[in-house]
């Protein structure tokens, strides 16, 4: 377990539990997320006075007009990051409050997160060492341009949702890479998608209709 993953009545394990029994049956089947989400304490990335509802299954706000996003879409993203080998590295565009950064760090070898809000990257990079967790290497930017001098990434996943992939993270995607993003159509609906590199393309698949914050340029001090 992570260390200070402790917590009592409402931020307690038997919470975490019971949130995993209602991820799996929400269809969340791969052990190793399962595991990770069991083991975060998640009420520790929300605002202490939202701390009794960190394992319902829902979206919470983190300031900076930002939220931590439900569960279910963390497991939903992350399971379909891993489908296929086990990804070493993956690069993930805005930390947050580091709580997607926190379950990645859990199943991957290193997890790079780029976060454009200075404050919410710093109090991530807090967290984080607070709990232990050393294999998260954060970066204050613009998460438009990625992390290019330590790519190639075996995946890459977005909490915002573009209008557009950026180019310059598709091309930081290692040869049998997935990127996982929300992504908004011309209707302002939202799909989660996965692109996978091939040698000739990225393979396009639609995986759920989501709602995210929008993602935006540049980085805020």
């Amino acid at each position: 377990m992570v260390p200070d993953a402790t917590g009592a009545g409402l931020t307690s394990q038997r919470a975490r539990d019971r949130l995993v029994r209602l991820l799996e049956g929400q269809g969340i089947r791969d052990p190793r997320v399962l595991e990770a989400i069991r083991s975060i304490p998640r009420h520790l990335f929300v605002e202490e006075a939202l701390s009794h509802r960190a394992y319902e299954n829902t979206a919470l706000p983190i300031g900076h007009r930002q939220t931590i996003s439900q569960p279910f879409i963390v497991a939903r993203m992350t399971e379909a990051l891993l489908e296929g080998e086990r990804p070493r590295t993956v690069l993930e565009i805005g930390t947050g409050s580091g709580y997607q950064a926190a379950v990645l760090a859990q199943i991957v070898d290193r997890v790079f997160s780029v976060e454009r809000i200075q404050a919410l990257s710093r109090n991530a990079r807090e967290l984080l060492s607070r709990l232990g967790i050393n294999n998260v290497n954060l970066r204050h930017s613009d998460g438009a341009d990625g992390w290019p001098d330590k790519a190639p990434f075996d995946g890459i996943i977005l909490t915002a949702a573009p209008k557009e992939v950026p180019e310059a993270l598709l091309t930081q995607l290692a040869l049998g890479g997935r990127l996982v993003a929300p992504v908004e159509g011309p209707d302002g609906r939202q799909q989660l998608v996965r692109y996978t590199r091939t040698e000739e393309a990225y393979v396009r698949d639609i995986l759920d209709a989501v709602m995210f914050v929008p993602m935006l340029p540049g980085a805020e001090q």
